[in-house]
C-alpha cells in the first residue's frame, strides 16, 4: 500500500505507539496515509479504538506473530 509518511514504533509499549502515531498524523495533510510499524501486541486493539475515537480511517492492518503494520488515513479536517 502506498503511504505518505512512516513511523517506526517497534520495540515500544503502550502508549508510545499511539503517541508516535498522533505525532505522525500531525505532520501530514488530510487524506494522506500514515504507515505505523509496531511490535506491541496491544497495538491492534489500541489502534482500532484510536481510529474509532478520532475519525481517522484504519485502511489496512498487516500482522505476523510479532510485527504489526497499520495504514491510517488522516481524517478530513
Amino acid at each position: 500500500m502506498e503511504f505518505d509518511k512512516e513511523v517506526d514504533a517497534t520495540g515500544l509499549n503502550c502508549p508510545l505507539p499511539i503517541l508516535r502515531c498522533k505525532k505522525g498524523l500531525s505532520e501530514i495533510a488530510a487524506a494522506q496515509v500514515l504507515k505505523v510499524m509496531a511490535t506491541d501486541r496491544g497495538a491492534v486493539k489500541d489502534f482500532n479504538a484510536f481510529c474509532l475515537q478520532t475519525g481517522h480511517e484504519l485502511l489496512q492492518l498487516d500482522a505476523t506473530d510479532t510485527h504489526f503494520t497499520f495504514y491510517i488515513k488522516k481524517r478530513s479536517s
